[in-house]
């Protein structure tokens, strides 16, 4: 909002973008004020309804964290508060993290003017020049055909080129050469020198004229301009698709909630006045609005947004929900417990742009490259010149000057730029679809070469929720019985396992029944009086103490505890009644994401703070583990990743918890379990958003097909300049007679930068 007389800077009422009111041409007067607009679009929705977008509880179109910063999709090093251009490469900024509107980029509408301006002028431009020279067809007279091609060039390259000459300045003032110091040179060398020989021809020996006119040059001007413009139109919009990812993830959440008032009554708000507490009703076949806890109905949720997996997992009281996951047929009332920039889903954006912007280790190659490349290019040319215009055949200069314009234009860096950070970007979002969030591309490099794969054992690959899987009884108790009397004293305890004989009680429908006289004996059980009987239940010695003979039962138990369960006897009135299996259950997914992960070469060791009988259980259960460390504390498990680096093994480490952290802190690259805590995720380059280890073969082939996206983009752009630059220099003209054009070198140099991001884009359709 902004005043008619306020200058300087304003905010889109209805993006919240940054604009500057005296460049944009977008404004609107509404009550005495005049607002500016980022795009015309964002001006039709404000003209349709001010009052949606200036009243005071207002949602704001975009989370203010998502329009904070703009920055260079090649150098994200560079930071502004607003639109402009990298004082590195020259490229335009943009905003570090998409909107909910996918707002057309002002650039892109820019730029496309320009080609379109350009391509209208080179037309007649390219008659009038071209098919003079070649078929002798003169469609103006000679003497008026330069000041005629002066007249149609002038536009395109003072103005449809005016761009690369203001970018090509700023890499001069700051020192950062690049494809925009290449353009400005071949172009402006090409049209001042026509321009100083149309305004004053004598100056041109008669040597150096054809057919007795002075030669000039605007065609290779006008269209090399052309063609940049096109081959940057065609970028734009190939990189505008690599926003699709977060877009795509943005619009999971509705726009609106329904809210349950106190009095039962319900509404229809917008999602931005959604506040933690509130209860929503979410109805069937409706996107969950906010992150919450479901406190009534029962559904079934599509949590793929999530997980990458297609089935639906069942929901009822006390499950959590996350938002932009859709519901089944089913109606849940779920309260609110995050909103805004502290959902899951809008962490998950958040981190998949931060990957996007992020720097592997090996751009580092292009950057090397790209630091002496230009002035490499520059000299090439000088020298390209100067050999022509020495040996060349006539017009030496004409000759000279065209080949070496020829090899400013092809040498474009621009390829070999977009290279990595492309396939960066694609591959990112591609594993944000993926449940693989990815927190900077440095993770995603090293994870190609991981070869030893440590995993912590509960809650990645058991469920870390321990259950009452077994019930035996002993001296004719009821099942029942020894369940409910269990649960009632377990009730009052604080234990994991007490949790799950409570648990199974109530899934069962058991009464559980008040008790008295309750008593806690550490290490050994609990005891109490449900309905006025004894109820101890513990281990053996605890029933050795109390009286009650074990021995019924004692096969059954050591047959549990080797299979890596806990074991808890039942006594009642001083006579064993039976016995309780709790365990941590293996995931449905672990046995085959194991296996996967063997079969893609990698080595499995298994750490946890578990008793060795467990882990070795679940080991043999799973099967393909190599190694198991148990009873280790947190420190012992980033020794044992250090001490397996130290031996030169490379260590991807999955975990998902605070006792995690310290060793995927130490690992090449650490992996975080989502339905693990924050401290895991902070610590890990990785996040498998499900918990779910077999996303983590999805991440490994991800990684492999990003780095070999990146390869095959690099090798094109190393390969495009090797070549192309020495045959625009004319090293085969004295063999073949081949040379290169300034109007085939633009056309070349576009296609160069259009090849690598279409390459880039094809890890949108990679199988993982």
């Amino acid at each position: 909002m902004v005043h008619a007389s306020d200058t300087r800077s304003a905010r889109d009422p209805v993006c919240g973008m940054s604009v500057d009111p005296d460049t944009v041409p977008h404004h609107a007067d509404h009550a005495g004020r005049r607002y500016a607009f980022c795009s015309a679009g964002c001006r039709t929705k404000f003209v349709d309804d001010p009052g949606k977008y200036l009243s005071s509880d207002a949602p704001p179109a975009v989370s203010p964290s998502l329009v904070s910063m703009w920055t260079c999709p090649m150098h994200p090093q560079i930071h502004r508060d607003g639109p402009g251009t990298c004082p590195i490469c020259g490229m335009a900024l943009e905003p570090e993290q998409p909107s909910l509107d996918d707002v057309a980029n002002p650039e892109l509408i820019d730029f496309t003017r320009r080609t379109w301006v350009a391509g209208v002028l080179s037309v007649p431009l390219l008659a009038i020049s071209m098919l003079a020279e070649m078929l002798g067809l003169h469609f103006v007279p000679p003497a008026w055909s330069p000041w005629i091609q002066l007249g149609l060039t002038a536009p395109i390259v003072l103005w449809a080129g005016w761009p690369f000459f203001v970018r090509a300045w700023t890499s001069v003032v700051t020192r950062h050469l690049n494809m925009f110091t290449l353009v400005a040179l071949g172009v402006g060398a090409a049209f001042f020198y026509s321009l100083v020989v149309t305004i004053a021809p004598g100056i041109v020996p008669a040597t150096s004229r054809m057919h007795g006119a002075v030669p000039v040059y605007y065609e290779a001007a006008g269209v090399v301009v052309t063609l940049v413009l096109l081959g940057q139109v065609l970028e734009l919009r190939a990189r505008a698709a690599t926003g699709r990812a977060i877009r795509a993830l943005l619009n999971l959440a509705p726009k609106t909630a329904r809210r349950i008032a106190a009095d039962g009554t319900e509404e229809d708000v917008d999602l931005a006045l959604v506040k933690a507490g509130d209860r929503l009703r979410v109805r069937p076949g409706e996107a969950v609005p906010v992150d919450g806890v479901v406190v009534d109905g029962r559904s079934s949720v599509d949590e793929s947004m999530l997980t990458g997996e297609p089935a639906s997992v069942l929901k009822a009281d006390g499950a959590v929900v996350t938002g932009g996951t859709v519901n089944g047929t089913g109606s849940l009332v779920i309260e609110t417990r995050a909103v805004g920039s502290d959902t899951v889903l809008a962490r998950i954006v958040k981190m998949v742009a931060e990957a996007q912007r992020s720097r592997a280790p090996i751009q580092a190659v292009a950057d090397r490259v790209s630091g002496w490349f230009v002035p490499l290019v520059v000299a090439i040319a000088v020298v390209t010149f100067v050999v022509w215009n020495l040996t060349g055949p006539e017009p030496r200069f004409g000759q000279a000057l065209l080949n070496a314009i020829a090899v400013l234009i092809i040498a474009c860096p621009c390829a070999l730029g977009l290279a990595t950070p492309m396939s960066i970007m694609v591959g990112t979002g591609r594993g944000a679809a993926a449940g693989v969030l990815i927190k900077d591309a440095e993770a995603l490099q090293r994870m190609e070469r991981v070869d030893t794969l440590v995993i912590d054992k509960t809650g990645t690959l058991t469920e870390g929720r321990p259950i009452l899987t077994a019930v035996e009884t002993a001296g004719g108790s009821e099942r029942t019985t020894v369940l409910s009397a269990a649960a009632a004293v377990e009730a009052r305890s604080e234990h994991p396992l007490a949790r799950a004989v409570v648990s199974a009680a109530k899934h069962e429908r058991l009464s559980i029944e008040p008790v008295d006289a309750f008593d806690s004996q550490t290490g050994r059980g609990v005891s109490g009086s449900v309905a006025g009987r004894s109820v101890l239940v513990g281990n053996a010695e605890q029933m050795t103490l109390a009286g009650a003979d074990t021995a019924p039962l004692a096969d059954a138990a050591d047959r549990y505890r080797s299979e890596g369960a806990g074991v808890m006897f039942v006594a009642i009135d001083g006579q064993l009644a039976g016995l309780l299996v709790v365990a941590d259950p293996i995931k449905q997914s672990a046995r085959a994401a194991v296996a996967a992960l063997r079969a893609e070469g990698l080595r499995i060791v298994m750490l946890t703070g578990d008793v060795a009988a467990t882990a070795n259980a679940v080991a043999v259960a799973i099967g393909g583990i190599d190694e198991v460390h148990a009873g280790l504390k947190p420190a012992d498990k980033a020794r044992i990743v250090g001490e397996l680096r130290a031996k030169g093994a490379i260590v991807a480490m999955a975990g998902d918890g605070i006792n995690d952290a310290p060793a995927l802190a130490a690992a090449d690259v650490g992996v975080a379990m989502g339905t693990g805590t924050d401290v895991a995720i902070e610590s890990a380059g990785m996040t498998l958003t499900k918990g779910d280890l077999a996303a983590m073969v999805r991440a490994r082939r991800l990684a492999k097909a990003t780095m070999r996206n990146i390869r095959q983009n690099l090798l094109f752009s190393f390969l495009f300049n090797g070549i192309g630059v020495p045959v625009a220099a004319g090293v085969l003209y004295p063999v073949a007679g081949i040379l290169l054009s300034p109007m085939l070198a633009g056309a070349a140099m576009a296609l160069s930068s259009f090849t690598v991001v279409t390459n880039a884009l094809r890890l949108n359709a990679v199988r993982l």
